[in-house]
């Protein structure tokens, strides 16, 4: 996960019915321990990694599809290390690459019902071969996606993000996978029984 995750609040704000999830500071540093092996050269992961793919981050997704990829599902900022990406960056998500492009809010550090509602819908869509789909927080950040991700994601798909100044983590899913991850969800803060509501088929 990124180090961005680092300045999240301790507990869902009360007034934002939306978030159901928030990292608390006891999980953060294990939130920095990459969940599968690290690839600097995308055309190596992709040797690797199986499908559906789903990219978490910008420069992720970028890099993925400059290298002849085509991810399932998307989830991006616009940002990178907080800052915007470049136009070049931008461009390459927005141009045609995905069939579906929807907006959520999703404030640091936690996990909303717009975001987890968008990516069971994004999944089912796949699944259903109404193609592939950008999930776009247009307010927070999209940082902790992939741990719900790989909750859901079919057995065998790739889960590729980013790991700060070291490259691209890629998390295959299987059941040992999908059992920390969801551990890791239900030791954050927040309405565990809504999350498996949202992400259950």
């Amino acid at each position: 996960m990124s180090d961005d995750a680092g300045t999240a609040p301790d507990a869902p704000d009360p007034g934002d019915p939306r978030v159901v999830l928030s990292l608390p500071k006891s999980l953060r540093g294990e939130l920095k321990d990459p969940l599968g092996p690290i690839y600097t050269d995308a055309a190596a992961l992709l040797d690797e990694t199986g499908r559906p793919l789903i990219a978490v981050g910008d420069i992720v997704t970028y890099h993925l599809l400059h290298s002849g990829a085509q991810p399932t599902v998307a989830l991006v900022d616009g940002k990178t290390k907080r800052e915007a990406v470049d136009a070049e960056i931008r461009e390459a998500i927005d141009t045609g690459a995905f069939d579906r492009h929807v907006r959520v809010r999703n404030p640091a550090g936690t996990l909303t019902v717009d975001l987890l509602t968008e990516l069971r819908a994004a999944l089912d869509h796949a699944t259903a071969g109404e193609g592939r789909t950008v999930i776009e927080v247009t307010e927070g950040e999209e940082d902790l996606a992939a741990l719900p991700a790989l909750a859901i994601a079919p057995g065998g798909a790739g889960i590729v993000y980013g790991q700060p100044d070291q490259g691209m983590v890629l998390a295959t899913v299987d059941e040992a996978a999908r059992e920390g991850v969801r551990d890791l969800l239900e030791r954050m803060d927040g309405d565990v029984e809504r999350v498996r509501e949202l992400l259950a088929d």
